[in-house]
């Protein structure tokens, strides 16, 4: 039997056969394409998918199937930071060592790009309006530079010995242009070979009835498998040259221990926080995640909670209003704890994921997919939804977790998304550079210093992590707006 015999067959088997159905019309170049993606595909697995996600709707949706209880998370897996710098200074020394050790990772999902802010670029690339003209990316990596000079100070490194490796996860559509802006830009000061890109999973688009799409006569639909794609391409090789490769083994080659990951949109993360990481090692704890308070018992986020009786994220429509308003004897919010994608996990964890990965259901979202008739050829547009993408979000594996633990943070210390256009009013560029121009206002007054009113002043995250670094400048007053690279330009200002 011919190789595409065998293929033919294959696919025929899983009910997919149509995929090839315009193969006699291809030229070499289009079947060569079609072959590879073919074999690519684990076809099976899509198919269990597909089986999995629909059956998951449906029980979800039978009101004669009893939806699992949604409960607070209970004390003993929470803690918070706000009102409590004793607390968190212990935290920050825990994580500080295992920084200073080696010990700690970060893994970025970035494989967004800046359609709905306007821009064809990678989201990371945006730059949101800072006297610096620093991108997120930039702002991140920075960081980075600064965390590792901080460990090495503050427990009396040698200068370089800290490294904090950056696994860039990127998507099919971003990952060259996110590659050739790093290079452009030096890495920002980072070292190339500790800052490692990989790619986000795709999964094919398919019908109401899971058959899968093609958008041309020789390509297969595909959409991205969601942020919770990142368990999975962290076990994908990182290039077709070295396929023994790939995040999980390069971790355990770094001897890493624990992984900060967090996503790129928000201005204000904490890249590899030491309070963060400290705490979830203090809790030894296998899986953690960074909440804020909810704003308001509206508030259309998900918060973490218990679910049948594991920590799962439980979207703001699956809440009661009488769950959504209920308040603990101190005035909080009982369902509080929003969820901002911000986690922590043991290498080890990672590892696990695999063995339970096929028991997690994927979401559905319906959509417009453009595809190829399979009668008569023609590219067809939708007008309303004729299929669905499947992904999986990051929190998915919450409930498989053995030890877990959420710790609360100021949202105006930690959390500042970048969602929506210029001048939608929240969640914009605009708001990003108030949260974060604003916070650099909070560093400066801390220190002992007096801003005066309407004075916005950046300062470099080079210069300070969180705050720390600032100690001469107390008692000035700055009554010029402008940026600051160094402790020394900050005179320039008073």
């Amino acid at each position: 039997m011919a190789p595409i015999d065998k293929l033919q067959a294959r696919y025929e088997a899983a009910g997919q056969g149509h995929l090839l159905k315009f193969w006699p019309e291809l030229n070499e170049t289009e079947r060569d394409a079609l072959r590879k993606q073919l074999e690519a595909l684990d076809i099976e697995r899509v198919n269990r998918i597909f089986k999995k996600s629909i059956e998951a709707e449906s029980r979800a949706s039978d009101p004669s199937v009893p939806s699992d209880p949604i409960e607070p998370l209970p004390q003993e897996l929470s803690d918070s930071v706000v009102g409590a710098p004793e607390k968190e200074a212990e935290w920050r020394q825990v994580g500080l060592d295992a920084i200073a050790r080696g010990e700690v990772g970060v893994l970025l999902m970035a494989g967004g790009q800046g359609t709905r802010l306007g821009s064809s670029a990678p989201k990371g690339c945006y730059d949101i309006g800072l006297p610096s003209h620093k991108s997120l990316f930039q702002y991140q990596a920075e960081r980075i530079a600064r965390l590792q000079t901080v460990a090495e100070k503050e427990r009396e490194k040698p200068a370089g010995s800290v490294i904090i490796p950056w696994y860039v996860m990127t998507s099919g559509p971003t990952r060259k242009d996110t590659e050739d802006y790093f290079k452009e830009h030096r890495f920002f000061g980072l070292s190339p070979k500790n800052v490692i890109f990989f790619e986000q999973g795709t999964l094919p688009c398919l019908t109401m009835d899971g058959k899968v799409f093609l958008d041309t006569k020789s390509h297969v639909a595909e959409a991205p498998d969601g942020n919770g794609g990142l368990y999975a391409a962290t076990r994908s090789p990182l290039s077709p040259s070295d396929p023994s490769r790939t995040v999980l083994s390069d971790l355990a080659a770094r001897k890493i221990l624990y992984v900060h990951a967090y996503c790129v949109d928000n201005c204000l993360v904490r890249v590899a926080d030491p309070v963060f990481i400290g705490y979830c090692i203090s809790k030894q704890v296998e899986c953690g995640a960074k909440v804020v308070p909810k704003a308001s018992p509206t508030e259309s986020v998900g918060v973490v909670a218990y679910r049948g009786g594991k920590p799962s994220v439980v979207e703001y429509s699956e809440i009661s209003k009488e769950q959504a308003e209920r308040r603990d004897p101190s005035g909080e919010l009982t369902f509080r704890a929003g969820n901002i994608a911000n986690h922590f996990y043991t290498t080890q964890f990672l590892n696990s994921v695999e063995a339970f990965e096929e028991e997690l259901a994927f979401h559905i979202a319906r959509k417009k997919i453009p595809h190829v008739d399979f009668e008569s050829g023609e590219s067809l547009k939708p007008s309303k939804p004729n299929g669905m993408k499947l992904e999986m979000f990051v929190f998915d594996v919450f409930p498989y977790t053995k030890n877990f633990a959420v710790l609360e943070i100021a949202r105006n210390d930690d959390f500042s998304p970048l969602k929506n256009a210029p001048g939608t009013g929240s969640d914009d560029p605009e708001t990003s550079r108030r949260d974060l121009l604003q916070q650099h206002k909070r560093f400066l007054e801390k220190a002992g210093a007096t801003v005066k009113e309407g004075v916005e002043i950046e300062v470099s995250p080079l210069v300070s992590y969180a705050g720390e670094g600032l100690e001469d400048i107390k008692g000035k007053v700055f009554s010029k707006s402008g940026m600051v690279e160094g402790v020394e330009e900050l005179d320039a200002l008073v």
